[in-house]
């Protein structure tokens, strides 16, 4: 991969774009890695269509047009700045420019995406199953050159690039939104597997006996330790009377409390709001352990909303993972960290894979 150290200050933006599941949001990082303009539009809604294949097709095109969206207004932005600079004030889209002056376009897609770039399977995005992400995106940009990866693998390279796991070989990100995305860095390098597939963490079974997942299996890691998780343990307890202060917040249904209820109740001192949130982050810790018997990195990086609950959560996962993982004390230490690029770091590492042409 190329450095930020040894590539010229007059090397072109690059483009990176992350699919949501609410919003794509995209990102212009300058040659020298900082982040200069970025936009957002929302996710297309799934159509209302019975034929799988045929409501795949449509979401795929309804996104593809909004990543065209986002890209345009990145455009504008860089073609403002640079014409601010004196280098290029021409008036014209940058998007008009054929060929290599055009920003490179890196688009992050979640779920298992295979190397020509189609998405095989989706736990949480099953009306995109089957999509071809970089044709579709190659249609709506011509003249672009287009990279498209796993969202959680272009975080990890984001963080292991320039954020939060800087310095370290071997590390895992975890990425605890609606589901439990992961990335993996082995020697330095992005690890993708034989098939592409790499990293899909959030399925591993850790209670056959648990909750159904919409992978189609039950008692799936993140059933437990996402954002989703939060919000499923935050109703049971609320249907046993457990959270009248969070079932008040929710306008007194329990099945309307949310996993935000839980995490501003808790940040406001309710103890049985942190309860639950520490709960949550035991079940983070124990994933953490297993992953650590596997994989045994040198850092775990903690990435998505549900590291907004704050050191509650990641103190009770460090406790949980000192307590279960392998060897105990007598191992050197993991260190368990927050993404330094927050929501950003899918795009952020996006950006620098259509730099570099691929993960690297």
């Amino acid at each position: 991969m190329t450095s930020s150290a040894g590539r010229s200050a007059d090397a072109d933006f690059s483009f990176g774009i992350d699919i949501g599941g609410t919003k794509v949001l995209g990102v212009a990082l300058s040659p020298l890695d900082a982040i200069v303009a970025e936009a957002r539009v929302p996710t297309p809604t799934a159509p209302a269509h019975h034929d799988l294949e045929g409501a795949a097709g449509e979401t795929g095109i309804e996104v593809a047009y909004a990543i065209a969206d986002v890209v345009a207004q990145l455009d504008a932005a860089v073609e403002g700045l640079r014409s601010s600079q004196g280098s290029g004030g021409s008036g014209r889209s940058v998007a008009s420019v054929a060929g290599h002056d055009a920003p490179a376009v890196g688009v992050g897609a979640p779920g298992m995406l295979d190397r020509e770039g189609r998405l095989r399977f989706a736990p949480n995005l099953p009306q995109a199953h089957g999509v071809n992400w970089r044709e579709l995106i190659g249609e709506r940009l011509p003249g672009r050159s287009i990279v498209v990866e796993n969202d959680a693998n272009l975080a990890v390279l984001a963080e292991h690039r320039l954020g939060a796991a800087r310095g370290y070989q071997h590390v895992v990100m975890v990425t605890l939104g609606t589901g439990i995305g992961g990335g993996l860095i082995v020697d330095g390098r992005v690890q993708v597997g034989g098939h592409g597939f790499a990293g899909e963490i959030g399925h591993m079974v850790v209670d056959p006996a648990g909750p159904p997942c919409p992978c189609g299996r039950r008692g799936c890691w993140e059933r437990f330790a996402s954002g989703g998780g939060l919000g499923l343990m935050a109703r049971e307890a609320a249907l046993a009377g457990r959270l009248p202060g969070v079932v008040a917040m929710a306008g007194g249904d329990p099945e309307g409390v949310r996993g935000e209820d839980v995490t501003a109740a808790a940040a406001a001192g309710d103890p049985d709001a942190r309860r639950v949130i520490e709960q949550v982050g035991w079940w983070v810790g124990f994933g953490l352990a297993n992953l650590a018997c596997v994989l045994d990195p040198e850092c775990f990086v903690l990435g998505g909303g549900l590291v907004g609950a704050g050191d509650l959560l990641l103190d009770s996962a460090r406790r949980a993972f000192d307590e279960l993982v392998e060897g105990g004390a007598t191992r050197p230490a993991t260190a368990i960290v927050t993404a330094a690029f927050g929501e950003r770091a899918g795009a952020v590492g996006a950006a620098l894979a259509a730099r570099d042409g691929g993960l690297g």
